[in-house]
This record gives structure tokens, sequence and C-alpha cells, in this order.
């Protein structure tokens, strides 16, 4: 289980307080607010890419040579890859010795587009391969930080059929950050509002 727990954070020159969140494997939480409320925060802390002011922040212990368990994926995939790298390389990197070709279908994702490098790809292309490089074999917990913003209705609606398809076999639990209501209602099981 992944919980934030009284905790705030400084944002700016103002002081965030973020609501109390627990996360258990096979969960599907939705997360929703203005921006600025501190949605995106919430992703840092719980991945690990920031601590709180105050409050407590709790993830599973790992071991520092492989894989967190808890994976971030951001609106921005852009901004997640080495420009110098090939998108190959940028996997090799994150799966090692593991296999992942058999997931480039379910994303619907080209064996060709893995020797481009990320400028040559489109927003929707690099997100599939984001979201790829995510779930690896150790993931528990899969923070989707307005992942399909940017995307068509139809590509979003592909990416989302086969996230609940892996969180159902691998009891992979998703926290799904969006501004859109309607998205979180159809695909979550709770929705918390940041104010």
């Amino acid at each position: 289980m992944i919980s934030l727990a009284n905790a705030t954070v400084r944002y700016q020159t103002k002081l965030l307080s973020l609501p109390n969140i627990r996360l258990a494997q096979g969960d599907i939480l939705g997360l929703n607010g203005v921006s600025g409320s501190g949605k995106s925060t919430v992703a840092m802390l719980l991945s690990g890419f920031l601590l709180p002011t105050s409050g407590t922040v709790s993830t599973p212990s790992y071991d520092k040579n492989k894989a967190n368990p808890v994976q971030w994926v951001g609106q921005h995939p852009e901004l997640s890859f080495n420009p110098k790298w090939t998108l190959l390389r940028s996997l090799k990197e994150s799966f090692r010795q593991i296999d992942f070709n058999s997931h480039l279908k379910s994303l619907c994702i080209e064996k060709e587009w893995l020797s481009r490098y990320p400028k040559e790809l489109s927003g929707g292309q690099l997100q599939r391969i984001a979201l790829l490089r995510a779930l690896l074999p150790t993931t528990q917990y899969l923070l989707c930080d307005e992942i399909t913003a940017q995307l068509d209705p139809i590509t979003q609606q592909s990416i989302w059929m086969q996230l609940l398809k892996f969180s159902k076999e691998r009891n992979i639990a998703l926290l799904v950050i969006s501004h859109e209501r309607t998205l979180l209602a159809s695909i979550c099981e709770k929705i918390t509002t940041l104010e």
C-alpha cells in the first residue's frame, strides 16, 4: 500500500494541504482538481520525487538496484526521455534483461518507432512508449498524471482500455489524475477532489 497522510508542501509562497490518500494494489483511484491544486504534487510525493514539508508518505521498500514499484507517468512524455538516445535504448535501460516485446502490440506501438529519437514521434506515440517503460514486471502502482490529456479520443480510449486490463491482470493500482471528471467516473472506483 502507498499512502499520504496529513501532508503539506510549500508551493511558491503558500503551503498546500493535500488530502489523505491510501492506494492498495488493484485499486483504481481518481484525483481531480483545478490547476495548481496539487494533483501533480501528490504524484511526485507518492513516487518519491518530492518530500513533504510535513506529514507522512508511505511507499513500499525496494532494492535501490531495482526499479521502484511506484512508477509515475506525466502529461509531457517528451520531458521523460533522453533526446540523444533512441527509444529502444531508453526501454532497454528500464527493462534491462527483460523482454518488453509482448507489450508492443497491446499498446499499439510499432516496432520501427523504437529505432527513432523522441523528437521523431508524435505525442501520442511517445506517451505509449512512456507507459510501456513504466509497466515493468515489478510495477505495483502506476501514477497516471494527465497522461491522455493531449491525445485524441480514440487513442485515449485505447490506452485506458489497455491500462485497465494490465491493472486487472497484474493487480496494479492506478492513480488516475485528470481534469476530466467524465473520464474519472468511467474508470475509477473512487474519486478524490482537491480544492
